[in-house]
């Protein structure tokens, strides 16, 4: 009894603490990285990110091009897994400033401009290739003002053709703008990072120090042409006058041979109201987000809507049917069983074993594990773990999940397979098939564009050593998961058919119209949930913008999977219907030929919406990255109409014993 008093009172102490300390804090949301806070004077170093362009989709080093490079030589930056894989390279740069210090300084003057490296800029140029740099985790930002309204871009130029000109000129001269918060107090405490992180300040903490917070990162790219004799007398970090951006192209640096470039910047500190927690909000704001709002939610009533009818009638259609059989004595069931019509004519069939049986059991299994991994990923996005400045996170983290999620792709294939075949045998080989077959597409895909990408001396090219880090997370990973997977899956309680296959497969009847039409016009549906949010996605991949809507697309791909079972369901019984006893395809495809009307839609895209993209080269990446996103779909979307369809047969059929 003491024991049980001295818990309440020791809970309740507790309690009472949370509740005082809850009171002399206050929470809000740090969208990003630890918060950084930075005394007058400390030094701050900006870093550089790939070239980056609409035009090619090739991204390149920054010191490809003849740039001013850091005193202590350049150095990479720690990059995960994504960022590799995205082709991000970040380096250090010679950009360097000091809190709260406004001051215009020299970086260097190049030697004369060779052939080939006028070549290059010019090209560079045309390709409407960014310099993107980031300090603090922000990426910098030019604001451009075009018929009266402000518009946002990430990173600025390399530099520009003016109209009815053939000259190129260079950005040289860049003019940045640092907006900082004043903080006092130093007691912050992460509690997590990302869309809902927060982070806790004591009240009490506040008089212990004080700093200043990055809020904003923006600049003003010009050309300045400078007398390089004058400048080359400089040294690096010496005070220059500040400079205005020029109008006449006469003051601006042009790109041609034999030109010496110097570079040269400046930065202003402007103290801002903008809390730390929400510095990342002029990015995520998205173009058009009043059209995004209502196109998803009106999307999402229609789809409802219809999902909704076709439901409710399926559901009183079967009911039907099964009631008055189940009302009929024995002797009346009999003679009805000689004249029966429809789906209850199938019943010696419509477990016997699919063609390529294997195959369908390879392809559910990788349709379990990137449905998993899909899932997973996105409500840990909608909660906020994966941050826009931790680069490459979203990436890596469904790399992660797919590897471990091959526990779950073995055990429901080798699980299906003993159904089928009755049996354990061959269980192993299975397993090794699940864990090769969507891998070993995407790894030749990969391959053959990467080739392309070393041709190209591009970044995002994959350098040899991460091909043998994913090789090595493949079959040390994946594939051992998948065979301790597929073992349990061999120790898994058998699923029971309830009714016996006959030996002699009963005849299909013809049709008027061919299945396959029906399976393509059964995809529109589940692509109706998705083609609004697909645009939305392949503008942040393609064009270059922050994708952060994740709520949105965790509702969608709810819908998604909804739909996906309920249209395979309708599909399935129709098939039944007409006396088709092989359905096992045609449930995998009802929904999985959405992909097909993905693909399409991405050559839409490409042709509409992305006419800035030239060469056959940006063409072809483009095309085998939509390839491996429509294999994907089908995938996933095949999988749940399969398994949807597989226990909705398997239910009609006990639930009416037909001897």
């Amino acid at each position: 009894m003491a024991l049980s008093k001295r818990k309440i009172s020791g809970f309740c102490w507790n309690f009472l603490l949370v509740i005082l300390f809850a009171d002399s804090c206050r929470g809000f949301y740090l969208p990003g990285s630890y918060m950084h806070t930075y005394s007058t004077k400390d030094a701050i170093y900006a870093k550089v990110n790939s070239l980056t362009s609409i035009e090619t989709e090739l991204p390149f080093s920054y010191y490809s091009l003849p740039y001013c490079k850091p005193t202590g030589g350049i150095k990479k930056s720690a990059e995960n897994l994504g960022e590799l894989l995205m082709g991000d390279q970040i380096d250090n740069s010679p950009y360097q400033f000091r809190m709260n210090v406004n001051e215009s300084l020299y970086l260097c003057t190049t030697s004369p401009l060779s052939v080939h490296e006028v070549k290059l800029l010019k090209q560079r140029t045309h390709d409407l290739y960014q310099v993107n740099m980031i300090l603090d985790s922000l990426p910098v930002m030019r604001i451009a003002i075009q018929n009266g309204v402000n518009i946002q871009w990430t990173g600025f130029p390399i530099g520009y053709t003016p109209p009815n000109s053939n000259d190129d000129y260079i950005i040289n001269h860049l003019k940045f703008k640092v907006l900082v918060h004043e903080y006092e107090g130093s007691g912050v405490q992460i509690i997590g990072t990302g869309e809902e992180g927060m982070g806790v300040i004591s009240e009490a903490d506040k008089t212990k120090a004080s700093g200043f917070e990055i809020v904003g990162f923006e600049v003003v790219p010009c050309s300045v042409r400078y007398d390089p004799e004058v400048m080359a007398k400089l040294h690096m970090y010496d005070n220059i006058s500040s400079v205005n951006c020029p109008l006449e192209l006469d003051e601006s640096q042009i790109i041609r041979e034999q030109e010496r470039i110097s570079f040269t910047y400046e930065v202003e500190f402007v103290k801002s109201n903008i809390r730390w927690p929400s510095r990342w909000d002029a990015y995520l704001r998205m173009e058009g987000s009043r059209v995004h709002w209502f196109s998803i939610l009106n999307s999402l009533m229609v789809i409802t809507f219809l999902a909704g009818i076709v439901f409710v009638i399926f559901l009183r259609t079967v009911r039907r049917d099964l009631t008055s059989y189940e009302e009929l004595d024995k002797e009346a069931q009999a003679q009805m069983n000689e004249e029966l019509s429809g789906w209850k004519l199938v019943v010696g069939d419509v477990f016997r074993e699919p063609n390529h049986s294997k195959l369908l059991c390879v392809m559910i299994g990788d349709g379990v594990q990137i449905t998993g991994m899909a899932l997973v990923t996105i409500v840990f996005a909608a909660l906020g773990f994966m941050s826009p400045a931790s680069r490459g996170m979203l990436l890596t983290g469904m790399i992660i999940l797919y590897l471990f999620l091959g526990i779950a792709a073995g055990y429901v294939a080798v699980r299906l397979w003993r159904t089928l075949k009755g049996t354990t045998a061959g269980w192993k080989s299975l397993s090794w098939s699940v864990a090769c077959f969507f891998p070993g597409i995407v790894f030749v895909i990969l391959t053959a564009l990467n080739f392309i990408l070393w041709g190209s001396k591009s970044t995002s090219a994959i350098p040899i050593s991460l091909y043998f880090v994913l090789l090595s997370l493949w079959f040390c990973i994946s594939v051992p998961l998948t065979l301790v997977g597929g073992y349990l899956g061999t120790q898994a309680e058998d699923i029971q058919y309830p009714v016996r296959t006959n030996q002699i497969p009963r005849e299909i009847p013809g049709r008027k119209y061919p299945s396959w039409l029906l399976i393509l016009g059964a995809g529109t549906l589940p692509f109706g949930t998705l083609f609004i949010e697909l645009f939305f996605i392949l503008s942040s991949i393609w064009l270059g913008r922050f994708y952060y809507v994740f709520g949105f697309l965790l509702i969608v791909l709810l819908l998604l999977i909804i739909i996906c079972a309920e249209v395979s369901v309708v599909l399935t019984y129709m098939h039944l219907c007409v006396e088709d006893w092989q359905w096992w395809w045609n449930a995998f495809f009802a929904s999985g030929s959405v992909a097909l009307y993905v693909f399409l839609y991405s050559i839409n895209y490409l042709v509409f919406d992305l006419q800035s993209l030239s060469g056959p080269v940006s063409a072809i990446l483009y095309l085998g990255y939509s390839m491996i996103m429509a294999v994907a779909v089908m995938l996933s979307t095949g999988t749940i109409s399969f398994i949807t369809s597989f226990y909705f047969v398997h239910y009609l059929f006990s639930s009416v014993k037909i001897d």
